[in-house]
């Protein structure tokens, strides 16, 4: 019989400098190429934190990641953006979760859109068309791409299936925009990173300042440059760099605030305990992959367990336990290296195999 002790009174010696999840970064950034920043908390903030491995290539090589390195968080804009603002809209009897876009969304009525529901858009079920292709569709004009978005034809009966698109976060922020009445950077500021105190977070593109602290993605032609400072996703840069599915760039440290505030919401929080819960739940109804509002079933762990993540192209990650009252983070730029998912996977496994069981 094993005498370890609960996983609940783990967390100290886990989080400790030169404990079991710093050897496990230190060692996996080595297989992955990409230098990494961690950290784990719980509802009284970060419990440990540590960095490894350097900022990249050429030039970069001389620098290291720390808790006030930016990244650029690619999808991980959806939960620190898109998915509070959905939650002040719903919360304020704004955002109907149930209720099809065209009924109460005027620019949706008679397109194929119209007919999905915002529970499936955050639940990544509603059928839309799996890849964006927005230049080859639509072009590069910002409402061009969101009127083709808006008119696209759906790939699948609605609640069917789980296909995770970036199509869904750019329709629901379209949406958002509507029914906050600004752009969604000025919502995400104004309902979220300000009232939890995310210096750091902001969408780009950042200025020079912003930019030398900020960990560089990959190589683009057109800049003759690696991306730095500038969003990596190519949809989010053909929209001006805010969009729903990715744009934001923050710190481990802002990161750590956002986490924190998931499991102790401050008071007066306007997405605050109603949206928490109900987001961190398998929405799903047993389809495969099960998934929450916006946040994915951790893999390697029973939907019924409550542990939740997302994952950001560029290499990032955060993960969220309430039954634990635990959460994590790792990120790093892996895609400034090459697209080779597997060492990162294996990483990711580990680490949340460690935090969350």
């Amino acid at each position: 019989m094993s005498h370890e002790p609960p996983i609940s009174d783990r967390l100290p010696a886990l989080a400790a400098s030169g404990g079991k999840l710093d050897r496990l970064v230190r060692d996996g950034v080595r297989r992955v190429g990409a230098g990494a920043v961690w950290a784990v908390g719980d509802a009284g903030g970060a419990a440990g934190q540590g960095s490894h491995g350097v900022l990249g290539q050429g030039p970069y090589a001389r620098l290291s990641p720390g808790p006030d390195t930016r990244y650029d968080l690619a999808s991980l804009t959806k939960i620190v953006a898109l998915w509070p603002c959905a939650g002040v809209l719903w919360q304020s009897g704004r955002l109907p979760l149930d209720e099809p876009l065209g009924h109460y969304w005027p620019a949706a009525a008679g397109q194929p859109s119209g007919v999905v529901t915002a529970r499936q858009l955050l639940a990544h079920t509603a059928g839309l068309l799996p890849r964006a292709n927005f230049e080859r569709r639509y072009g590069r004009n910002p409402a061009a791409i969101r009127a083709g978005v808006l008119a696209a034809p759906l790939h699948r009966t609605p609640g069917t299936a789980v296909e995770y698109t970036d199509r869904a976060a750019v329709l629901l922020g379209h949406l958002v925009e509507h029914l906050g009445g600004a752009p969604l950077d000025e919502l995400a500021a104004r309902w979220i990173w300000r009232p939890l105190g995310m210096a750091d977070t902001r969408y780009g593109p950042l200025g020079p300042g912003d930019a030398a602290h900020t960990a560089p993605t990959e190589y683009d032609e057109a800049a003759g440059a690696h991306l730095r400072g500038i969003v990596h996703d190519p949809s989010a840069r053909l929209l001006g760099g805010v969009s729903g599915n990715a744009g934001a760039f923050s710190t481990a440290r802002d990161l750590a605030r956002f986490l924190t505030a998931l499991l102790d919401p401050p008071p007066g929080l306007s997405w605050g305990e109603p949206w928490i819960a109900e987001s961190l739940r398998e929405q799903t109804g047993g389809l495969t992959p099960a998934r929450g509002l916006s946040w994915l079933c951790a893999p390697g762990t029973d939907p019924a367990d409550g542990a939740f993540v997302h994952y950001g192209f560029t290499g990032t990650g955060i993960w969220i336990s309430r039954r634990l009252g635990r959460w994590a983070l790792l990120l790093t730029n892996k895609v400034h290296y090459d697209r080779e998912t597997q060492p990162l996977t294996d990483l990711r496994n580990a680490f949340r195999a460690a935090v969350l069981g």
